[in-house]
Order: structure tokens, then C-alpha cells, then sequence
């Protein structure tokens, strides 16, 4: 474990930004996170502090695969990506396919856990946390769904639906990839892939349940707040 204990979360809005280019930037994060905590004769042991950070993103239209998931979750062909003007990426993260575009808050925490606790498990419901908090804000009540990450609506109905998904990557108890939350997005992207996997459920947005364009950076003010509630951590 690390000598010194970093609480403080670097918070980062990178605004629009094409998700390959995003993906290569938490790598460098996380790179510079994993040399950090190499041995290293040269660093003193009490100077070995590791780094934290809360990226925010909008990204272009994208689907993205993860390294479980299933191709023929992907419902359209290379000229229809081409006609939607999307882009599909296979990643390194846990869970199956997801769409990314504008009008959705998408977070990125690169956290070394050894700053908070070495829990997978626990790291994932905290960022449950993070957004069910937020959502209840807007008078929704999130929940999880057994067996199933991320935020759920109105779970064990036949109209569940999904507003926030989630998938991860951890190496040596740093993190990568994260949450994204549908805000204002256009929902018809989703009619092009089988979300996560999951052929019995629907995907949901705040503007289609609240019925009216949300503030995309109050919203932003708001995860951020729960994010440093729930972590316990201070963002800069």
C-alpha cells in the first residue's frame, strides 16, 4: 500500500472530445499512477504519493464494446454507422456494448483505490451511489438491479429502464473508464445496439422522464458534490 494516503481528486472537464483520444488520456494517468507505485530506488518511500482524478467528458457518437462483451450486440453494420455519423471502439473495461454522444455526462474517475479502500465491489455501488444521489435531485428514485451494474428505474417491473450505465477497468488498484450518465441524449442511438447485453429492459434519460431539456452543467455541479460525499475526497 502506498506510503502516503491522497485523498484529493483532480476534477478535469475535457468538454467534447472523440473517445479514442479520451481513452488514450486516462492511460497516460494510469501509466503515470503505475510507475508511481513501481519500485524505484530513487524515490524515497514516504514520496511515492499516487494521484487521483475525476475526468468529465461529452463524447461524439460511439459504441463501445468491452472486452466481455458480444459483437452481435451491435446491430448495425459498418454503412449504417457510417449513415448515424457513429463510431464503434472495442475497450478494455468489464461489461458488453454501450452508446456514448452528446447530451450525456460521462465520467471518468482514475483513482488509485489504495487511497480509499481495495474493493472492487464496493468502489462499483459507490459510483451507484454517486448517481442515485444525484438523480433523487430530480425527484427519481435510482436503484440497482441485481446481478445487473449501473442505475436503474422502477426495478422488478416490466418497464425497468436504465438511465446510468457503468463499466470498469482496474489495474493494481488504479481505475479507469467509469460511468455515463443519459441527460439529454438522443435516445434513438440505442435503437442500433442491445444496451449491455440486456434484451428485457429499456434505457432511459432525465429529459425523457422529467419531460424537459435538463441543465447539463447543473447536473455536473451536482454529481460532482455526491461524488466528493460518497468518496469521502476533496475535488480541486
Amino acid at each position: 500500500m502506498n506510503s502516503i494516503i491522497n485523498k484529493k481528486v483532480k476534477f478535469q472537464d475535457l468538454g467534447i472530445k472523440d473517445y479514442q483520444p479520451s481513452w488514450d488520456y486516462q492511460e497516460e494517468l494510469l501509466k503515470q499512477n503505475l510507475d508511481t507505485k513501481k519500485y524505484n530506488r530513487d524515490i524515497p518511500e514516504d514520496q511515492k504519493e499516487t494521484n487521483n482524478y475525476l475526468l468529465f467528458v461529452e463524447h461524439p457518437h460511439v459504441y463501445t464494446l468491452g472486452k466481455s462483451g458480444h459483437e452481435e450486440n451491435l446491430l448495425a453494420n459498418a454503412n449504417k454507422l457510417k449513415e448515424i455519423n457513429a463510431t464503434y471502439v472495442k475497450v478494455n473495461r468489464g461489461g458488453d456494448i454501450t452508446y456514448h454522444g452528446f447530451g450525456q455526462i460521462v465520467g471518468y474517475p482514475i483513482l488509485d483505490l489504495e487511497n480509499f479502500y481495495t474493493d472492487i465491489h464496493r468502489y462499483m455501488r459507490d459510483l451507484e451511489e454517486v448517481i442515485i444521489r444525484t438523480i433523487a435531485e430530480y425527484g427519481l428514485k435510482g436503484e440497482r438491479s441485481n446481478g445487473e451494474t449501473g442505475v436503474w428505474l422502477d426495478v422488478g417491473k416490466p418497464y425497468a429502464r436504465k438511465i446510468c450505465a457503468m463499466g470498469v477497468k482496474a489495474s493494481r488498484w488504479v481505475t479507469i473508464h467509469g460511468f455515463a450518465l443519459n441527460v439529454n441524449t438522443d435516445m434513438r442511438y440505442f435503437e442500433y445496439i442491445i444496451p449491455c447485453g440486456i434484451t428485457d429492459k429499456q434505457v432511459t434519460s432525465l429529459k425523457r422522464e422529467l419531460e424537459k431539456e435538463v441543465d447539463m452543467e447543473e447536473v455536473k455541479v451536482k454529481i460532482k458534490k455526491h461524488f466528493a460525499d460518497v468518496f469521502g475526497c476533496e475535488l480541486s
